[in-house]
């Protein structure tokens, strides 16, 4: 399970990691393993929709057990799935790096998503922040 405890810890890390590597506006998002808001914030500065972004990577982490990495692979060789996937989850899916798994001991126990640089530095804080709370990452 994934307590409010360790997911603002993982939030707090992932925004000290955005800050400290000079990445553009972050929102970061971390839900629980059956989808449901743990913690949230938006950077000021952000764009108007990248906390939709950032849960949407998050539930679509979720919502096929996949990190978005993944997603993005898998949206390049078969997009109409995808385009289907996302339909069937209500649209909160975004197949690019930035939403990952939080697992322990190998289970789901939550997901991060995060938006706001490149996909790939948005994931980099997401792997810092997981470690950092003693977790695993996969963000496929």
């Amino acid at each position: 399970m994934l307590d409010l405890e360790t997911a603002k810890k993982i939030l707090d890390t992932a925004l000290a990691h955005a800050v400290a590597h000079k990445f553009k506006p972050m929102a970061i998002v971390v839900l629980d393993a059956r989808g449901a808001l743990k913690a949230f914030v938006a950077q000021d500065g952000t764009s108007l929709k990248r906390g939709e972004i950032a849960i949407g990577k998050a539930h679509g982490a979720l919502a096929m057990g996949l990190g978005t990495r993944a997603l993005m692979k898998r949206a390049e060789q078969q997009p109409f799935f995808i385009a289907a996937a996302t339909e069937a989850v209500g649209g909160s899916l975004i197949p690019v790096p930035g939403g990952v798994l939080i697992k322990s001991a190998g289970a789901v126990i939550g997901a991060i998503g995060l938006s706001g640089d490149t996909s790939d530095n948005d994931e980099a804080a997401a792997f810092a922040a997981i470690a950092a709370a003693g977790l695993e990452a996969d963000g496929g």
